[in-house]
């Protein structure tokens, strides 16, 4: 009988902790206008690809992922993927819509190359910068109608230089395997 009742105290105790925690930070809606599908060309440092990305949202809409496809444009066997989480950060401004995000990036280079990000919406879209030991690298979404466009910049103190750029346009989403 102690066992039984040590048990329903624990779970009224969690459930109240539960009722407890602060809502999550919401997703910026300038984050949120990525969810769809997206197909362009780019560049990465000097190399032309091709990319595809897929944005949609998980963990009951709390978060938004972003899984990126490209290969080069002259050598279809050199490809990359990527595997984006965003998120909101902070509260929301009491006087205005979300701002602040927060991410996770993780690629085809593997778990040595993974990275959290900070960031906030801009004007049109956001920026959010990853730390890595060589430098910190800039990402700048934006997006204008149905065109989309990221830039990747290396920042290295107050000097920028230029690593990735895409232009996409919104596609049709592949239908789920059924």
């Amino acid at each position: 009988m102690r066992a039984f009742s040590l048990s329903v105290l624990f779970v009224v105790m969690a459930g109240a902790a539960w009722a407890e925690d602060p809502p999550p930070a919401p997703i910026p809606a300038q984050v949120g206008a990525l969810e769809g599908c997206w197909r362009g060309a780019g560049e990465v440092m000097g190399k032309p690809v091709e990319i595809v990305l897929s944005a949609r949202p998980v963990a009951l809409g709390t978060m938004l992922t972003v899984d990126v496809d490209s290969r080069a444009k002259a050598d279809p066997a050199d490809r990359y993927a990527a595997h984006l989480v965003f998120a909101g950060r902070g509260p929301a401004p009491k006087d205005g819509p979300a701002t602040g995000v927060s991410g996770f990036w993780a690629d085809s280079f593997g778990g040595d190359f993974t990275a959290v990000g900070q960031g906030a919406a801009q004007p049109g879209g956001f920026d959010i910068a990853y730390a890595y030991p060589d430098a910190s690298f800039v990402n700048r979404w934006r997006l204008e109608g149905t065109k989309l466009s990221w830039t990747i910049v290396a920042r290295s103190g107050a000097k920028e230089e230029p690593f990735a750029r895409y232009d996409l346009g919104r596609a049709a989403c592949p239908a789920p395997l059924g």
